[in-house]
């Protein structure tokens, strides 16, 4: 195992670790973060930046990660020899998005207002970061000269992915936060075993 895909391996570990404390420590009680942003939010969904973050969440959501699967799909199809990375995309996609789904009931913690459900980790926020982690590791691939336009627009994705949730009422702030560290630990992890690291030196599968 070479160095490089052992810090790797490290890096995802701490990542996937520092969601599991977080979600163990905030479902005794909400962070004095948590509580302060939801006072401030509180009744917000009434109004209308409430409809803004609503029209916001159904974009930033989990269709998400059937578009982008769409796409892997197509391009596998289209590009006979991406298949087997398109494959290995895929199963860093779902594995990712399913952390929300695997570990909400895990951590049973209830939403700031009476809402179906339950809150830790956002499964929106896990959708849209599910799909920008999976997005860069295909431009890393493919087209590496893209990925810190792509970067910047997952962060920004992410980020209002997160505002509207909480704007919404529907989720404590670090709901979203141990979502990204949920998607990035477990993306770092199964794209090391998968072998989806890119090569250091920028080149691309079609150079």
């Amino acid at each position: 195992m070479s160095v490089r895909l052992q810090r790797w391996l490290v890096v995802g570990a701490m990542f996937f670790a520092a969601f599991v404390l977080l979600g163990l420590n905030v479902t005794r009680q909400p962070l004095s973060l948590d509580v302060e942003v939801a006072g401030a939010m509180h009744s917000a969904y009434t109004q209308p930046i409430g409809r803004v973050a609503q029209a916001g969440s159904d974009v930033l959501g989990p269709v998400l990660p059937y578009i982008l699967g769409m796409v892997l799909l197509a391009l596998a199809l289209r590009r006979r020899e991406h298949t087997g990375l398109c494959v290995r995309l895929a199963v860093v996609l779902v594995l990712c998005r399913l952390t929300s789904l695997a570990f909400k009931p895990v951590f049973l913690r209830e939403r700031p207002r009476d809402y179906p459900d339950l809150s830790y980790p956002s499964g929106h926020v896990t959708s849209v970061a599910s799909t920008g982690f999976v997005l860069l590791l295909l431009c890393a691939w493919l087209w590496p000269r893209l990925v810190r336009r792509v970067a910047a627009a997952v962060a920004v994705a992410v980020v209002l992915a997160a505002a509207c949730r909480v704007v919404l009422g529907v989720h404590w702030v670090t709901d979203t936060i141990g979502a990204v560290l949920a998607v990035v630990g477990v993306g770092l992890l199964s794209a090391c075993a998968l072998r989806l690291l890119p090569p250091g030196d920028g080149r691309s599968l079609d150079g």
